[in-house]
């Protein structure tokens, strides 16, 4: 099974900076977009980053200028750098993988358990 973990979040202070990671492992032919998504309490899930495997990327407008997503394709690895972090911020973080299975296969989503960011006042 296609696995993915997020890591890197917490606690800061606002204006401060975070770096979460995300690791794929599992059985996966290719791993086409990475993205990253954030949900706060009674909000919808929105999309903050993605990035495909040519390295181009789109951001949420409210995260432009602040944050930074890239990836490792050699290692199956999706980072979402964080700067100047604001309270309005504060939402689980879950990253997302859109790959294909296999050669034959149709694109698959998966999904990660989320990390806690918290920005403080």
């Amino acid at each position: 099974q296609v696995q993915l973990v997020e890591s890197g979040g917490g606690l800061v202070q606002a204006g401060g900076s975070l770096r979460l990671s995300c690791a794929i492992s599992g059985r996966i032919f290719r791993i086409n977009v990475m993205s990253w998504y954030r949900q706060a309490p009674g909000k919808q899930r929105e999309l903050v980053a993605t990035i495909g495997r040519s390295g181009s990327t789109n951001y949420g407008d409210s995260v432009k200028g602040r944050f930074t997503i890239s990836r490792d394709n050699a290692k199956n690895l999706v980072y979402l750098q964080m700067n100047n972090l604001k309270p309005e911020d504060t939402a689980n973080y879950f990253c997302n993988a859109l790959g294909t299975p296999a050669p034959w296969g149709t694109d698959v989503g998966y999904w990660g358990q989320g990390t806690q960011v918290t920005v403080s006042s």
